[in-house]
């Protein structure tokens, strides 16, 4: 894909992801969300992105297993497009943050998506590291779980048997595919380290190294709340904001 290719892909991304919101804004939501349908209709519209994105990555690595082989100049189309969908994702949900949340309650997550559409364009654009870019996507199988728990939370369905079952293989794909494929990712680097820029390594060690934290805070907060009794209020309210 040629840059405007990718400008176009990435801009078509950011209008399906409006009109997924939209669509979800034309259902019937749950009676509890009612007071926040922005809140519910932006975990919804999160949660197609995971599902697709998810699917897709694995589609990359099955369709083209050569790629996993070589991360920084090996690619497909079909690889490429995917980080260039997902960037027009995240470029829409920041947006949509700024627009319909307050700061103090989104920070974290602008931050973090700054942080993953400046690494993702990066690589779209110099058609490198497109396979690395990918192994990242990875971590959206979880994003499924994590998405489809708040989207419970915000229904009211927190102490219900599906609830606690999605808890369960939130938790273990949370392991798998976001601290597992980080750890695997932060190794590579180091050990390809002759064969990366200076400017490209430092982007990508400052991005793992701020994700990594964020991702342990997170299961921190995940494992209080859904499987460890005695939280605090604090973090209670926190939860509700995740």
């Amino acid at each position: 894909m040629e840059v405007h290719s990718v400008v176009l892909t990435t801009g078509a991304s950011v209008g399906l992801f409006r009109l997924v919101n939209a669509g979800f804004g034309k259902l019937p939501i749950p009676e509890s969300s009612c007071r926040n349908t922005w809140k519910w209709r932006n975990i919804s519209t999160s949660f197609v992105h995971s599902v697709i994105t998810g699917i897709w990555a694995v589609l990359c690595f099955v369709l083209h297993p050569e790629m996993a082989e070589d991360l920084i100049e090996t690619y497909s189309t079909f690889s490429h497009a995917l980080v260039s969908v997902s960037i027009g994702y995240f470029i829409y949900d920041f947006f949509d943050m700024v627009l319909h949340q307050r700061l103090s309650q989104s920070w974290e997550l602008l931050f973090h998506h700054v942080v993953v559409i400046t690494c993702f364009g990066l690589s779209v654009l110099s058609r490198r590291y497109v396979g690395f870019s990918v192994v990242a996507l990875l971590v959206e199988i979880n994003s499924v779980f994590l998405h489809l728990r708040q989207a419970l939370r915000l229904a009211g369905l927190a102490n219900g048997t599906p609830y606690r079952v999605n808890s369960m293989v939130n938790l273990g794909t949370y392991v798998v595919f976001r601290i597992n494929t980080l750890a695997w990712m932060t190794r590579w680097l180091v050990l390809n380290r002759d064969k990366v820029p200076l400017a490209a390594y430092t982007v990508g060690s400052v991005g793992m190294a701020i994700m990594t934290a964020m991702n342990i805070v997170l299961f921190g907060r995940l494992l209080r709340s859904d499987f460890l009794k005695g939280s605090s209020t604090r973090e209670a309210k926190k939860e509700k904001e995740m």
